[in-house]
């Protein structure tokens, strides 16, 4: 039972990454060589479709994370797992504290009332983002490791 638990964990946190990741470094540079309009339209539409799937995405494998350390605290690795979850930890309360805030701004512009600054909150909100993702990133090579 335990090994279930340690591979759907670490294929759900991979995938996690693997849209953050893709957010960062793919769809954002995307959007941001579009016209402004279609730029901020975009990132709009990502933000109210991710904003209403990521947070459920990120509580659910901080728990599946914890689960894995109580169930497996007395095998090789809990460690990794424990620093792992300490990790997704920092992620939700970095989103929570710099990201969600502007997200919540951002998902409800449109090119009629968006702020004169929305490139630059945009820009604040993609810096946060690659700190972020850089540390789920940690946490999941974490749990790699914790597997062998």
């Amino acid at each position: 039972m335990l090994n279930a638990l340690e591979i759907v964990t670490t294929v759900l946190v991979g995938l996690m990454v693997g849209v953050e990741f893709a957010v960062a470094f793919v769809m954002n540079p995307i959007f941001s060589a579009l016209p402004d309009d279609s730029n901020q339209s975009a990132r709009s539409h990502g933000g109210r479709m991710l904003g209403a799937v990521m947070p459920v995405w990120y509580i659910g494998s901080l728990i599946l994370v914890a689960t894995w350390a109580i169930a497996g605290w007395d095998h090789d690795g809990a460690g990794l797992v424990v620093t792992s979850g300490a990790l997704l930890i920092l992620s939700v309360i970095m989103s929570i504290l710099l990201l969600v805030p502007i997200n919540n701004q951002g998902k409800t512009w449109t090119p009629e009332n968006r702020p004169a600054d929305w490139k630059q909150q945009m820009n604040r909100w993609d810096r946060y983002h690659y700190a972020r993702v850089a540390v789920i990133i940690a946490a999941f090579t974490l749990l790699v490791t914790a597997l062998v």
